[in-house]
């Protein structure tokens, strides 16, 4: 199972990490070099349909999708182009990310940057908040209730935003039991990497009232960005329709109705 080994491999990697830096240690580097964040759930909250527009280099479903991927330079067309707020994928193994281009990023847009990866351990908490990211993914399929609880709770005290992603009934009750204020229903199954846009109507119906409502996965067109903020949906994520077209800005531009 592909998400069975990207979590096998997290556990590796953080174990790795907190034997060269410890949680204290890391939290103590925080205090010495805080930076100010930019407020990424009023970015993908204002009105319209807001988009959170997605830099990687390659997925396990998709393979490479962008050979000569320059994250800079999206970062910058993405901006151009109208988004709202940046995902940038930090998984090295399985999405060819990096979690340094974090603070480059930054230096070039001043757009919100959720850092996107599998988050297993409190220490990736304060990591994101290190390397510059202004909101976490947390994925309510691979956490318990209790992290999930404990992890948000990190988050806001470090002034993160917390995107807590669903793809079932199940995870939406436990994202709703830690009353969630930022709610991204991923149209992928992570456990077969199968997309179905059909996911959000399926769910946002039982979503609780009040709360930014992001649709992540499998949106290409502008009749699919239509579509789902017709159902209510504040803002989509969206990468693989962008970063797979020559120009992207015109892409943006297309998918989202924007001149």
């Amino acid at each position: 199972m592909i998400l069975s080994g990207i979590i096998e491999e997290k556990e590796r990697l953080v174990a790795g990490k907190k034997a060269a830096l410890s949680l204290e240690d890391l939290k103590r580097s925080l205090k010495a070099g805080s930076s100010s964040r930019i407020d990424f759930k009023s970015a993908v909250s204002g009105d319209g349909i807001a988009l959170i527009a997605e830099i990687k280099k390659k997925s396990p479903s998709k393979g490479v999708i962008r050979k000569d991927l320059k994250p800079l330079e999206i970062a910058r067309d993405y901006a151009a182009a109208g988004a709202k707020a940046l995902s940038v994928l930090t998984d090295e193994k399985f999405f060819g990310g990096d979690i340094r281009l974090i603070k480059e990023i930054k230096k070039e847009v001043s757009l919100p940057v959720l850092e996107k990866d599998f988050i297993i351990d409190e220490y990736q908490i304060y990591e994101a908040r290190a390397a510059g990211a202004d909101a976490i993914l947390l994925i309510a399929d691979i956490l318990t209730p209790d992290q999930l609880r404990r992890f948000k709770d990190a988050a806001d005290g470090l002034g993160l935003a917390s995107l807590c992603e669903v793809h079932t009934l199940e995870d939406l009750e436990k994202v709703s039991g830690i009353d969630a204020d930022i709610i991204g229903i991923n149209n992928r199954n992570l456990h077969d990497f199968k997309v179905d846009l059909e996911t959000t109507p399926r769910l946002i119906r039982h979503v609780p009232g009040g709360k930014i409502i992001i649709s992540e996965s499998g949106i290409k067109t502008y009749k699919d960005v239509m579509y789902l903020k017709s159902l209510g949906v504040n803002a989509v994520l969206i990468g693989e329709a962008f970063l797979s077209a020559q120009d992207i800005i015109s892409k943006v531009r297309e998918v989202m109705g924007t001149k």
